[in-house]
């Protein structure tokens, strides 16, 4: 969407006006009115119609526009759609409620947020995505997390930090990809330079989530053997089911397509079901259409069980439309590219490009909710101020990812923000203040930038060390 031609060039005045608006329209209907963001984004978009209209721009450019924006978002609605069915399928095939009967196991008295952290953070790098790795063993952990009566706000936050932990870190990882590719950097050169905040991040979040860890040594965890029991009696219980799992995670190490991958592991296990259940076919696509629809006869369990399907990905596919459409006619309106263009003189010094580019990618997550477009932006627009402020790549790569891929969770009408909600049902604005994770990797790069710890030289790139004199 980087690459939209705009169709004007507005003054600074102008973008700050039309920004501001939008802004205030979003944020007063979703945090004072707690409305779904549809309606604001779709009052935002006709805002810019508006204007557009105004400045005696053609109709058929703002519309243009829009569908180019939204065209950008059609790999990532195949996506939704077959996560949904990937949901539907472990669910109705076992493979989840498995999971949830390992995570009972794992439960131990002491540090009950940490072993979720650490579960959710070694998963997410095994498969490379936060939304497979909380959509799955996510939702079992939080089941566990429901049986002992523990707080889900910061249960969903040690998932949320986890998860996106490992999509960070994952050579994987879609995000970690594109942003070693935007800057071109060797992708494990911009792994290993992610360490400097994401070791420090990780290291401090774990310790956060010890401290908030209950001492369970006299709590009831014979309410565990009841859920265990009950998810027995469900007959869905078996090694077997870990099938699809496997399949996802081998294929996921072998590099493939993500979309082949949910496909691959959703057939086997729809595969599984036909021949071990007495299901027949039409039954079986109306799961994966609607859902899995738990009867254990326990409340907790059935909630949590009862999910998955396309229809259940329909809000955060129209929301993804919209969003990605408001943000192609607001380059083609030229509002962000003079936003950003305006501030290329200030770039004087290593800590203002490190924080106009932190910013900026802060900045696109909330205005528009895409954290690809997060980072093809902020990447395309900040190459040439390191370059001139003696940054090696690799260094605006690291904030792609710290103030673009991690950052994106934390909105509450982004895409990872409304997936995470409904996959979770957990509120984003409840989850926000415990998702450590997120929260200090933009502020360490900060951090970084300001101290110069870590910024690599451009001509030293290969040492990766040195720290940068920030005051030049």
């Amino acid at each position: 969407m980087f690459r939209v031609k705009a169709v004007q060039a507005p003054s600074v005045k102008e973008a700050l006006v039309i920004v501001l608006l939008m802004l205030s329209v979003l944020s007063y209907s979703m945090i004072r009115l707690g409305v779904a963001p549809h309606i604001p984004i779709l009052i935002s978009i006709f805002i810019l119609i508006v204007y557009g209209l105004a400045k005696q721009i053609p109709y058929q450019s703002l519309e243009i526009g829009f569908i180019e924006g939204a065209k950008a978002g059609l790999s990532a609605v195949f996506l939704f759609f077959l996560i949904g069915v990937l949901l539907s399928s472990w669910l109705m095939g076992g493979t989840i409620p498995t999971l949830m009967y390992a995570g009972f196991e794992l439960v131990t008295p002491q540090f009950f947020f940490v072993i979720v952290f650490v579960v959710t953070s070694i998963i997410g790098v095994s498969i490379g995505s936060a939304f497979t790795t909380a959509g799955t063993v996510g939702v079992a952990l939080l089941g566990v997390a429901q049986a002992l009566d523990l707080s889900l706000a910061i249960t969903a936050g040690a998932i949320v930090s986890g998860a996106f932990f490992g999509d960070k870190m994952s050579p994987l990882s879609d995000t970690t990809n594109l942003a070693s590719s935007i800057v071109k950097v060797d992708l494990f050169t911009h792994i290993r330079n992610m360490g400097w905040t994401t070791i420090p991040a990780f290291l401090i979040s774990a310790g956060l989530f010890a401290l908030l860890s209950p001492n369970l040594s006299s709590a009831p965890l014979e309410n565990v053997a009841v859920f265990q029991a009950i998810l027995q009696d469900t007959d869905l219980i078996s090694v077997w089911t870990l099938l699809p799992f496997i399949v996802l995670l081998v294929l996921t190490l072998l590099k493939k397509p993500a979309i082949l991958n949910l496909a691959a592991s959703s057939g086997v296990s729809i595969v599984m079901i036909l021949l071990t259940q007495s299901v027949s076919a039409t039954e079986m696509m109306n799961v994966l259409y609607r859902g899995f629809q738990s009867d254990t006869g326990n409340a907790v369990v059935d909630q949590l069980l009862t999910r998955g399907g396309i229809e259940s990905m329909m809000f955060t596919v129209s929301l993804v439309l919209l969003a990605l459409g408001l943000g192609g006619i607001l380059f083609t309106l030229g509002i962000i590219q003079t936003l950003i263009h305006s501030i290329e003189r200030f770039l004087t010094k290593t800590s203002s490009v490190v924080t106009a580019a932190a910013s900026t990618g802060f900045s696109i997550n909330v205005l528009i909710g895409e954290q690809y477009l997060s980072i093809l932006l902020t990447g395309e627009a900040y190459q040439a101020s390191f370059q001139k402020n003696n940054l090696a790549p690799k260094n605006l790569s690291r904030v792609l990812e710290d103030a673009g891929t991690v950052v994106n969770p934390l909105v509450p009408w982004s895409v990872s923000g409304v997936f995470l909600t409904s996959v979770l049902g957990v509120p984003t604005l409840d989850y926000l203040p415990f998702a450590f994770f997120c929260l200090l990797c933009p502020l360490l790069t900060l951090v970084y930038g300001f101290t110069g710890i870590s910024l690599a030289p451009l001509e030293r790139e290969t040492t990766g060390t040195k720290a940068i004199d920030v005051s030049s």
